[in-house]
């Protein structure tokens, strides 16, 4: 699966109902083959994905390799694991990156 398909499915796998009053914005950026920038945006119930860098400064900027995020997203990579490894870098807000795990279920 690829990075784009990942970021297209995750509406799909977004628990709107745990994300009453959460509002966030977080830009992945992610190297290597299949990488890019995304930008997930979180608010009034609902997940919006850009392929793309936001206008005003986000969350949280997440840093990681595409196929780190791949392996992620697919269960085989625990994230806590990853950050405490130096494998996932984060800029701004960790607490709504936590938040963002919860409510698309990596």
């Amino acid at each position: 699966m690829s990075v784009a398909e990942i970021f297209n499915g995750m509406a799909g796998r977004f628990q709107a109902d745990k994300a009453a009053g959460a509002t966030m914005g977080i830009l992945f950026d992610l190297s290597g083959d299949d990488g890019g920038q995304y930008y997930v945006n979180i608010a009034d119930g609902k997940l919006d994905v850009s392929q793309s860098a936001p206008a005003a400064a986000p969350s949280a900027t997440v840093k990681m390799s595409a196929d780190d995020f791949k392996a992620m997203s697919s269960g085989s990579l625990n994230p806590m694991m990853a950050f405490m490894t130096g494998k996932i870098k984060v800029d701004g807000d960790l607490n709504s990156v936590m938040k963002f795990q919860s409510l698309v279920g990596f």
